[in-house]
C-alpha cells in the first residue's frame, strides 16, 4: 500500500485481531453526472478504466462497460494479472497507454501524491483533470450504467426495481462476494467456519431462488446478477480450492451451473472472462496461502456448453436476444 505516496509492504494488515479478514474501504468517490455543468461530466471518451482481469471487482466494472455498449465511449486497459510486492503493474504485454507507468501505484501518485490507502482496481480515471475519480467497483458500475448513453440499450437498474438490485447486490455481497475472501484470508479455524458456512448457507438460498425465476430480481438481467456472476464464474476454479470453499462446486448445482453459463454466453461477456488471468492471480499473487505458487490445473469446465435457463420466462432487450440468436446460428 501507499503510506504518504510512498510504497510500503509492511503497512496492510488483512485481518482483524480475530482473524478475520477485513475489506479495507475505498477512497475515491467523486461521482460523473449526465450534466455538462457537473465536475465530471458523462463526456465521451474523457475517461479511461484501469482493470485486472482476475479481479471480481474490476470484472464487474468491465461486464458493465460491455453490456451498456460503452466499449467506444470508454478506454479500458488491463495489468498483468499476478501482484508481487510491487503491487499491480504494467508490461510490454499490458502497458500503461495513458502515461506510460510501470505500476498501478503511480497512476495513484499522479492522482494525490500523499495517498495513503491500497492500490486496487478497478480505476475510473479521468483524462481531462488527470485524477481518479472513483475506485469502488459497485459505484462505477452505476455510473456507466445510469450517467451514459450506451448502443445497446441494456438498462442493468430498471428504475421500478432499483431498490430490489440494491437490495441484492447488498444481500449477495457479505456472504457470498466476499464471504469467499473471508473465508480464504482468515487465520482462525473459528473465522473460516463463520465465513465458509455463510458462503454456502447463501449459495443454497440462491439455489433455490433460480429454480423459480430466470435471475435474481425475476425475469430481467440487472447489476445484481452481474456482481452474483464475477463470484460464480471464479468458485470452481480458485475459491473452492485456493480459499478452502470445498464443501460444494458450483458445476455441482444445477441452477447456479446453468445461470453462470447463461450469463457467460450472453453477447460480450465470454471476452470479458479471462481464467488464465485468474487463476494465474490467485495462486501466484498469494504466497502465504500457496508459498510454492504452483496453479492447480483443474477444473476443466464449459461455459459455453448449453443451459436449460430458456425453461423460465425472461425479458430480454433486443441488444441481448438478437446477438445470442445471431451467435447461435
Amino acid at each position: 500500500m501507499l503510506v504518504d505516496g510512498e510504497w510500503r509492504t509492511d503497512a496492510f494488515e488483512a485481518t482483524n485481531d480475530d482473524g478475520e479478514f477485513d475489506r479495507q474501504t475505498t477512497t475515491f468517490r467523486d461521482q460523473i453526472k449526465a450534466d455538462d455543468d457537473a465536475t465530471y461530466p458523462a463526456t465521451s471518451g474523457r475517461y479511461h478504466v484501469y482493470i485486472s482481469r482476475a479481479c471480481p471487482w474490476a470484472h464487474r466494472v468491465a461486464m458493465t462497460r460491455q453490456l451498456t455498449g460503452l466499449t467506444d465511449e470508454i478506454s479500458i486497459s488491463v495489468v498483468e494479472p499476478v501482484r508481487y510486492e510491487d503491487g499491480w503493474e504494467f508490461s510490454d504485454e499490458y502497458p500503461d497507454p495513458l502515461y506510460d507507468a510501470d505500476y498501478l501505484r503511480e497512476i495513484y501518485a499522479k492522482a494525490d501524491s500523499e495517498f495513503t490507502g491500497r492500490v486496487t482496481v478497478p480505476v475510473l480515471w479521468d483524462r481531462e483533470q488527470e485524477t481518479i475519480v472513483n475506485n469502488e467497483s459497485r459505484e462505477i458500475m452505476r455510473m456507466l450504467n445510469t450517467e451514459f448513453e450506451g448502443s445497446t440499450g441494456v438498462d442493468l437498474v430498471p428504475a421500478d426495481i432499483q431498490n430490489e438490485v440494491d437490495s441484492l447486490i447488498d444481500a449477495i455481497y457479505g456472504p457470498i462476494n466476499n464471504g469467499v475472501y473471508r473465508a480464504g484470508f482468515a487465520d482462525s479455524q473459528e473465522a473460516y467456519n463463520e465465513a465458509v458456512g455463510e458462503v454456502f448457507d447463501a449459495l443454497d438460498h440462491y439455489e433455490s431462488v433460480l429454480d423459480e425465476q430466470r435471475f435474481l430480481a425475476g425475469d430481467r438481467l440487472t447489476e445484481a446478477d452481474i456482481a452474483m456472476f464475477v463470484t460464480l464464474v471464479r468458485f470452481d476454479a480458485v475459491y473452492h480450492t485456493h480459499f478452502k470453499c470445498n464443501r460444494q462446486a458450483i458445476h455441482e448445482y444445477p441452477n447456479l451451473w446453468n445461470y453462470t453459463k447463461e450469463i457467460y454466453q450472453l453477447p460480450g461477456v465470454a471476452e470479458t472472462v479471462n481464467m488464465d488471468h485468474i487463476k494465474r492471480h490467485y495462486y501466484m499473487s498469494h504466497d502465504h496461502l500457496n508459498p510454492k505458487r504452483l496453479v492447480a490445473t483443474g477444473p476443466d469446465l464449459d461455459f459455453a456448453e448449453s443451459h436449460d435457463r430458456d425453461r423460465l420466462p425472461a425479458e430480454l432487450p433486443p441488444a441481448l436476444t438478437d446477438q445470442r440468436a445471431l451467435a447461435d446460428d
